[in-house]
């Protein structure tokens, strides 16, 4: 994690380009390749994807190259067992995950909507059972982490900020910007639900205290954070 000039830790995802991309995404076997490693439940290896599209490994290897570059495929080493050398492995990032695959932002709202009507239940309560039934995107050895990861896999390219006790993510877009500007109250408590749900799924170490709300075509809405007393002392 980078610091800022005052020497604070930032957590700032890099601006993504969407045209890269849209053009990454424009081949019929990268797009499948995307597809496939977005559906699939662990890490994806060039094997099991040579296997899949029955191509040869070095073209598997180059489309997955062009995925990286574009922001749309995380690569990582799996743990060496043996001789040879460790696997590279493949996962959909969370950015991504939330712009071009599976349900869309309003997809999404609409699910959200539709259960309060049915509910009765308050925005806040319907956007934290959301949460709680949507599997993490991250594992849970860093709480913010994981609350930073599943706010980008929502779509709301956050960024971390963290000076002293003081924490806050900084959701730089609202995905649900158009409804956001008409209904306010309801969206907006629903993205704190949304966080709240999250972060109950930390086992305790972090909690949500607040949404302070902005423009949402302008973004800029900052989660406020605190960590428990055990979880600062094992980190």
């Amino acid at each position: 994690m980078s610091r800022d000039s005052r020497g604070s830790a930032v957590g700032a995802p890099a601006p993504v380009d969407r045209q890269r991309q849209a053009r990454a995404l424009g081949d019929p076997t990268r797009h499948e390749i995307f597809h496939y490693v977005s559906e699939a439940d662990a890490p994806v290896g060039v094997a099991e994807l040579t296997a899949h599209l029955g191509l040869h490994h070095n073209a598997i290897r180059q489309h997955l190259a062009k995925l990286v570059a574009a922001d749309l495929v995380d690569e990582s080493t799996s743990p060496a067992h043996g001789r040879g050398r460790p696997r590279l492995m493949y996962r959909v990032s969370p950015a991504a995950q939330a712009r071009w695959g599976g349900t869309t932002p309003y997809e999404r709202l609409s699910l959200m909507l539709a259960d309060m009507v049915r509910s009765g239940s308050a925005p806040e309560e319907v956007g934290r059972r959301s949460a709680v039934r949507t599997p993490l995107v991250a594992g849970d050895n860093d709480a913010l982490g994981v609350l930073v990861d599943e706010m980008a896999a929502h779509g709301f390219e956050p960024e971390l900020r963290r000076r002293g006790r003081r924490i806050e993510i900084v959701l730089q877009t609202c995905p649900f910007a158009t409804a956001a500007e008409a209904e306010p109250d309801i969206v907006c408590n629903l993205h704190l639900g949304i966080a709240q749900g999250v972060a109950s799924r930390t086992h305790g170490r972090i909690v949500v205290d607040e949404l302070i709300a902005r423009d949402p075509h302008r973004a800029g809405c900052r989660l406020c954070v605190h960590e428990e007393p055990a979880a600062r002392e094992r980190r």
